[in-house]
């Protein structure tokens, strides 16, 4: 009798539906032109991409680029279009993940305008596939926007629950639900500095939800440091590479000088003429 009961209940909850109230993030920082310098890394500090974050706004619209150049020769390219006008918005989303580094190599495109999502990407046999359908798409959509949602949080206030399109690889929309971890202290130049640590977990919900921590499907929690004050900023993140992938690291870089006081760029440019 007792496992009857317990059966009943896991199917009523396998059975349902949670409803999400989408929760847009209002703009407190305008985002503008960026050019950032990334390092990729794994969590034990192996260094495996350099990537850059390219960053342009006209009017309330903002594209974002961030591409990651593998040092085995995988690229890992993201852009995203938002809109910022009260809220974060996203438009569209484009990224590409191929390369000896993931083991399938994966195109995925949203378009909220159309609700359109499809995802192209290479099974266990090598064969191409395409999934593409028309989604219900909430607006609180956070692909590609998670680190500029978070440098717009008011300091105590309640944290929102974001939606985001994850493939595997056929489409499908889960919740991020965030959490902070208090202050973290790191090091710059010498000067102690804090950020504030973020903790994001994926909520997949449904049976799958309910499956995925028995099957060791579950992804990891991810983890974000922003510094915060007048411009706010990110500092660090530790997030997964890709479904049933490592965690990767990645940090601000600066540049490095080849030779004291005079850059490589300038002989490369001598070169030229």
């Amino acid at each position: 009798m007792k496992r009857y009961f317990a059966l009943l209940l896991t199917i009523a909850s396998c059975l349902t539906i949670q409803m999400f109230s989408a929760t847009n993030v209002d703009v407190r920082y305008k985002e503008g032109l960026t050019h950032g310098f990334l390092l990729l890394s794994t969590t034990d500090g192996k260094p495996i991409a350099v990537g850059d974050l390219l960053q342009t706004a006209q009017g309330s619209h903002v594209t974002s680029h961030l591409v990651y150049h593998f040092h085995d020769g995988s690229l890992q390219d993201e852009t995203t279009v938002f809109s910022q006008r009260r809220t974060f918005s996203l438009i569209t989303y484009h990224l590409v993940q191929k390369g000896a580094t993931f083991p399938h190599p994966m195109e995925t495109w949203i378009d909220t305008g159309k609700a359109q999502v499809t995802v192209r990407y290479t099974d266990d046999k090598g064969n191409e596939k395409t999934e593409s359908q028309h989604m219900k798409l909430p607006s609180d959509l956070a692909n590609g926007l998670v680190l500029t949602i978070l440098k717009n949080l008011h300091a105590g206030s309640p944290l929102p629950q974001l939606s985001l399109v994850v493939a595997t690889p056929k489409p499908r929309i889960v919740k991020l639900s965030l959490s902070s971890q208090g202050k973290d202290s790191f090091m710059l130049g010498g000067s102690p500095r804090e950020a504030l640590h973020y903790v994001i977990k994926v909520e997949i919900g449904g049976l799958s939800g309910l499956l995925a921590p028995l099957l060791g499907k579950q992804p990891p929690d991810a983890h974000i440091w922003i510094s915060s004050g007048e411009a706010p900023t990110f500092v660090k993140s530790e997030t997964l590479s890709f479904l049933g992938g490592p965690v990767w690291r990645t940090e601000l870089v600066a540049p490095v000088w080849t030779t004291t006081g005079q850059p490589a760029s300038r002989d490369a440019t001598t070169e030229k003429h």
